[in-house]
């Protein structure tokens, strides 16, 4: 009797979760604790990183040397990851908001996110220049030998001049305008059928700038009514921006 009260005492004594499985308990709790932590942390970088797509609001100096010339630009302009890194490259591939002239930012990034709104994008393609002459030199040389010899009356003082059957450019025309002191403007496009048809690529033009770089930029044919704003910002916007400014031949 005497063993079994002992023994019923000892049952009662002990407690119910050992130190071991507190101990345990609370590293689990803690763990969890950091696993939520961390989950919640980094869900909100991932998200940050989604919605950017690819895209940053960055505007840390990159200094790019293509060529002859060498161009500090803001990691906003530039439109691929992998380009946003100083040093020696074949070209820089640039996306700004037209008017403003500026790269991506939380402000405008409805512009560069939504399909609908990028017909206000101007997507420039810098590099070493190929050829002697620009789109414009090229027109007597080259272009009109492509094109019919009637030329069409256009909006905005300028001048639509089809391309041949037999040139293999399609359905794109070449339009061009008068330029005081300089060559006639001259631009290659795949003009819509309708206004809601534009995208952010229907026209392109090259130009020349700096030592020996070569501006290839695409708009969209809804802003051709602005041809020579966009042509006179697209070049002061690489000129301000080239490091060798005072070696331009512009």
């Amino acid at each position: 009797m005497r063993q079994a009260i002992q023994s019923s005492t000892e049952v009662e004594e002990s407690p119910l979760l050992s130190t071991g499985f507190l101990i345990r308990t609370t590293i689990v709790i803690a763990l969890l604790a950091v696993l939520t932590v961390a989950i919640s942390v980094g869900g909100r970088w991932f998200g940050a990183r989604v919605s950017l797509a690819g895209n940053t609001d960055s505007t840390a100096p990159v200094t790019l040397t293509i060529g002859q010339d060498t161009l500090q630009l803001q990691e906003n302009t530039i439109r691929f990851p992998s380009q946003r890194h100083s040093g020696t490259t074949e070209r820089a591939d640039l996306y700004l908001a037209w008017p403003q002239m500026q790269g991506y930012s939380s402000e405008n990034r409805d512009r560069f996110d939504d399909i609908a709104k990028s017909p206000d994008l101007i997507f420039l393609q810098v590099t070493q220049a190929t050829m002697s002459r620009d789109m414009s030199g090229r027109f007597e040389p080259i272009y009109s030998h492509l094109i019919d010899p009637t030329p069409h009356p256009f909006a905005n003082g300028m001048t639509l001049h089809k391309l041949r059957a037999d040139t293999g450019y399609g359905d794109e025309v070449l339009l061009t305008a008068p330029r005081k002191g300089g060559p006639d403007y001259v631009v290659r496009c795949l003009l819509p059928a309708s206004p809601e048809l534009t995208t952010s690529g229907d026209c392109q033009r090259d130009i020349k700038v700096g030592r020996d770089l070569s501006v290839l930029y695409r708009f969209s044919s809804r802003h051709l009514a602005e041809w020579e704003h966009i042509d006179a910002a697209i070049a002061q916007f690489v000129e301000t921006r080239l490091v060798n400014r005072s070696a331009t031949s512009r």
